[in-house]
């Protein structure tokens, strides 16, 4: 018997309202972890940390990667065991607490690392606990498919947002108080938190154990893979000196992981009643996707500053044609999977991403002034491409993870996706560096640097403009197959794709 219009309606008003909620408080962790980009200058000037040692400032940014990455599993987990609504609340406080140690740590570098681990850790997983919620909310696949794509588009929102964010607010109050606006924020969306989403709707009558031990384990891992692949200095190595060591110890701890599931009763991630094809399929174009969009970040920013002559600032500029093109691509896909396959839309999304980077890597040095039919600027179309044929994937990797996993563990399948992408981000971009140095090198192995003794000012002049077209020539070819490898992680990608078909493991209900 299907429900009167007059009781579905209050229903499905109050699952838009408890995912709007949702999308709120993923949007706000996202503003978070962009802020200090434009404002790490005055961070590091009230910790008294010169300009010129600016590896010390690393674990301010690696503290809230850290705690991002590595409490994703282990937090899923236990929304799966408390509710969603539990852990979300929990989540904000933790978000507030980390908050006002960042703002109150004074000249203390190591109170404000910590505080920058703990809003990492409590809004890292506010992201996957989320897009859980949605699945929890919508069974009706095309339904949750726009909520899952709403939710993509928050997280994606707030990369483009959070510099502009972060430094207009500072430049009224202070960096501190991007910190201190955080704590009423917060409350604000538990309170929301806890009046959209009623204890019943996040509550489960049989309800799995939490592995607690294995969540540590992984999250040490994925800890020591953040720290041993984040290198502040990538021009000396591809690797910081630490490096080596450090990935040695996460393969070791991960191992340890391994072995743990393996013979444990309550595992973190139970993979009986899961579709393991379309499930590790959705999380290997998923790695993909991290790795295309991390690369985008990092190399469009070095092709503006070397080879168009743009300052920081106006590298920023130019990246914001790709990242806002990725929310739009995130609601986008949530939108057209209501009438097509995850698979197409995976297929579709990647293909055209790849085509976005092959576009790029043959741009030409008047690259600023070349126009598609005179018209289209040719930066602008190509960021926008690659912007919004990855924005289109997130949505459906994120409802194919949901769809061949039990309700029961969409919480940790969820940050199981986020973490592939995060994982792909760090090694891609680890990847493509070491290459586009052995590269560079390589290129410009037999090029003499002139010098201006016992040569005639002109003639040295001359050399020099060779010299500098010679080094410009060279850092085009590295970009130019940084972008083509970067397509072909799409291509990849792209037929993952073709494996996430598969029938849902539950059936459809809410409307």
């Amino acid at each position: 018997m299907r429900p009167s219009t007059t009781t579905a309606a209050p229903a499905v008003t109050r699952r838009r309202l408890a995912i709007s909620v949702g999308g709120a408080t993923v949007l706000l962790a996202a503003l978070d972890a962009y802020v200090v980009v434009t404002v790490l200058t005055d961070i590091l000037s009230d910790v008294h940390i010169p300009l010129n040692r600016l590896e010390r400032a690393t674990p301010i940014v690696t503290g809230y990667l850290l705690g991002y990455v590595a409490g994703m599993p282990l937090l899923g987990s236990l929304s799966d065991r408390l509710g969603r609504r539990a852990v979300i609340v929990a989540c904000l406080a933790g978000f507030a607490v980390g908050s006002a140690m960042t703002a109150g740590s004074g000249e203390s570098i190591h109170l404000l690392v910590a505080g920058r681990g703990l809003q990492g850790l409590a809004g890292g997983a506010l992201l996957p606990v989320t897009m859980a919620l949605a699945g929890d909310l919508w069974t009706e696949r095309h339904r949750r498919a726009v909520a899952l794509g709403a939710v993509g588009a928050a997280q994606e929102l707030g990369s483009v947002l959070g510099p502009i964010y972060g430094a207009a607010v500072a430049a009224l109050i202070g960096w501190r108080g991007i910190f201190w606006i955080n704590i009423p924020l917060a409350a604000l969306a538990a309170v929301a938190v806890l009046f959209a989403l009623p204890r019943e709707t996040a509550a489960r009558p049989h309800r799995p154990g939490v592995d607690v031990l294995g969540g540590i384990l992984l999250a040490a891992g994925l800890a020591l893979l953040v720290v041993g692949l984040y290198n502040p200095d990538p021009e000396r190595a591809v690797l910081p000196s630490w490096g080596p060591a450090t990935l040695g110890a996460a393969v070791v701890v991960l191992v340890l992981f391994g072995l743990w599931e393996s013979r444990a009763r309550t595992r973190l991630f139970d993979p009986a009643g899961v579709r393991m094809a379309p499930f590790l399929a959705a999380l290997g174009a998923s790695f993909c996707t991290g790795a295309a969009l991390m690369v985008t970040l990092v190399d469009v920013q070095l092709v503006a500053q070397t080879l168009l002559g743009r300052d920081a600032f106006g590298g920023t500029l130019l990246l914001t044609r790709f990242l806002i093109a990725l929310p739009i691509g995130a609601v986008l896909g949530g939108l057209v999977l209501a009438r097509l396959s995850e698979r197409l839309v995976t297929l579709v999304g990647l293909l055209t991403a790849a085509c976005g980077y092959a576009l790029i890597a043959y741009w030409p040095a008047d690259v600023l002034a070349t126009r598609y039919a005179g018209i289209l600027p040719r930066l602008d179309t190509d960021l926008a491409i690659a912007g919004l044929g990855l924005g289109l994937v997130i949505a459906p990797l994120a409802a194919a993870v949901l769809r061949v996993t039990p309700p029961d563990r969409h919480g940790v399948a969820s940050a199981a996706a986020v973490v592939s992408r995060m994982v792909g981000m760090l090694l891609g971009v680890a990847a493509l560096t070491a290459w586009g140095l052995h590269r560079f090198k390589t290129l410009t192995a037999t090029l003499d640097t002139p010098l201006p003794f016992g040569v005639d000012p002109a003639e040295y002049r001359a050399r020099l403009d060779v010299y500098e077209v010679a080094i410009k020539a060279a850092l085009h070819t590295e970009y130019r197959e940084i972008f083509l490898f970067t397509a072909g992680l799409c291509v990849v990608g792209a037929l993952l794709g073709l494996l996430l078909g598969g029938k849902p493991t539950t059936t459809a209900g809410q409307a």
